[in-house]
């Protein structure tokens, strides 16, 4: 997962009737078609008419589905000669889109372990939409339509916490994550939602601006049991639905979208690639280059189980809708969410690093960052990790990095706890249209109880990877946000932790930093 052999061309272009217009968005499965082992499959959307739009009317045969097959670890492909394996969407359903196959095992209540086909788009007027096809483990090329997945309706939003799930669905990835600890499995949707609705978080509107009105975001969902009458061998649709809404969140609040994922059998976890986009970055900029965007760093994913909450540091608990609360007999809650973190296997980047610095109770007191809560880089390729105790009367704590010599050139994260959000402040640009608007993300504390009764709240844990002009946040494992920050200077200069408020009398810090360390020079 860090060392990465590059194709110098693509395995698959753009060269058949069928896929003349575009070889979309697909997934792979580790068997051949007819479901023996030691070969790969693509099932990918094959595009013979663009545009493809959600605000345009939809034709008919311009995405259909399409399977290759490699017999050498993906070095050569070669496709079905009997392609198309799918010519479209349900009949009888007027869609906004249809594409980006994912094929997955999904456990469904009163029914044993099933292979599952999720194609995402949406339906005209009604809602975003997952169009669920059963899939013969035996034979890829055998799928059933059996209905859609949920009916979440157009532009639902349950508060600032879930994110806009917009109209029209793209790359929705459908799978089980159990908890070992408690013994229990939840389904999880990731899913590129289009057509969102302006934000009227001044903050999140500075940040998008340039950007397309769409957002990156996950579903916990409730499956509902199988019946007898589900499969409709004709491509019609009863408008039968699968699942129904537990709780949501954003998976990414950043520039980072078309998230896409795999069980990996190595580690036992579910790990997800996003594109880091480069909306930010003006046409003249960007055409100059002569690329745009890249993959994010991959990122597993879990169901994070809180135990004894007995509140957040501000909300009701009840109001923050990216999670799951249930009363227990103690007067507390378990809190369960989307457990989001970098994969372990990028620690490896850290025996690289010509740095490592390392700090720990340090009371921070005031906004400006003291001698002792300074760190120097040399390189623009680090990573940090910091734990604050964030005490009662603390209005902002968090880090800021220089990417000047004067200092001028900051970039800044921070935790507001009184209206419970993160912040990433980048540096003002010095060319003209760049977006270095604010990026901010909804993100509390809970306060736990112990057996002895006594009242705990949890530590403000961030983890930044920064390589060159893209930044990767994890706050506490349950909020990301990614963003790209363009600056002059080929490096970075210091790094500096802060607090702001405290006790008037300035006996009490603001927030003490437990800890910090930092891999300077980091690089694969």
């Amino acid at each position: 997962m860090v060392s990465w052999k590059t194709s110098p061309e693509p395995i698959l272009t753009p060269s058949t009737e069928y896929d003349h217009c575009g070889v979309f968005t697909g997934c792979l499965r580790a068997t051949d078609i007819d479901g023996s082992f030691g070969s790969l499959t693509c099932i990918y959307s094959s595009a013979s008419h663009l545009p493809i739009h959600y605000t345009l009317p939809y034709v008919r045969g311009c995405e259909t589905l399409s399977l290759a097959v490699s017999h050498d670890g993906g070095k050569t492909w070669r496709r079905l000669d009997r392609n198309l394996i799918l010519p479209g969407p349900p009949q009888n359903l007027e869609v906004t889109g249809w594409r980006d196959p994912f094929v997955g095992s999904w456990k469904r209540p009163k029914t044993d372990q099933q292979l599952y086909g999720f194609i995402s788009g949406g339906i005209v007027g009604q809602t975003p939409a997952v169009f669920v096809y059963t899939v013969d483990s035996n034979d890829l090329r055998n799928c059933k339509f059996i209905g859609s997945l949920l009916d979440a309706g157009l532009n639902f939003r349950p508060s600032r916490w879930s994110g806009d799930f917009g109209v029209n669905w793209e790359v929705a990835n459908v799978f089980d994550l159990i908890s070992k600890e408690e013994d229990i499995s939840r389904t999880i949707m990731i899913v590129g939602a289009e057509g969102c609705l302006p934000s009227k978080d001044e903050d999140i509107v500075m940040a998008r601006t340039a950007r397309t009105q769409r957002q990156q975001l996950w579903m916990a969902l409730r499956a509902k049991p199988a019946t007898c009458d589900e499969h409709h061998d004709d491509g019609t649709s009863t408008n039968t639905t699968l699942a129904t809404y537990s709780f949501a969140g954003i998976f990414d609040h950043g520039c980072y979208y078309a998230a896409n994922s795999f069980y990996d059998s190595v580690t036992a976890q579910h790990v997800v690639y996003g594109w880091i986009t480069e909306e930010d970055l003006p046409d003249d900029l960007r055409h100059a280059q002569g690329w745009s965007g890249l993959i994010s760093l991959p990122r597993t994913v879990h169901l994070q189980v809180l135990h004894n909450v007995v509140k957040a540091r501000s909300s009701e608990l009840q109001s923050i809708t990216s999670m799951e609360t249930e009363a227990n007999s103690r007067g507390t809650y378990t809190v369960r969410t989307l457990g989001i973190r970098p994969d372990d296997r990028l620690k490896k980047l850290r025996d690289k690093a010509c740095r490592v610095c390392t700090m720990q109770n340090l009371h921070l007191r005031s906004s400006s960052c003291s001698a002792q809560s300074i760190m120097q880089l040399k390189t623009a390729r680090s990573e940090v990790e910091a734990e604050f105790a964030v005490h009662k009367e603390c209005t902002r704590v968090g880090l800021k990095i220089a990417h000047s010599a004067n200092l001028k050139t900051q970039t800044v994260l921070s935790w507001d706890p009184i209206t419970e959000t993160f912040t990433v402040e980048r540096p003002h640009p010095t060319y003209p249209g760049i977006n270095h608007g604010v990026e901010s993300a909804p993100h509390t504390l809970f306060t736990f109880r112990d057996d002895e009764v006594n009242e705990v709240e949890e530590t403000l844990w961030i983890r930044a990877i920064f390589d060159k002009s893209v930044l990767e946040v994890f706050v506490n494992e349950r909020t990301v946000l990614s963003m790209r920050i363009y600056v002059d200077e080929d490096r970075c200069f210091q790094l500096g932790f802060f607090a702001e408020g405290g006790s008037v009398d300035d006996v009490e810090p603001a927030a003490i930093l437990l800890r910090s360390q930092v891999w300077d020079g980091s690089e694969s």
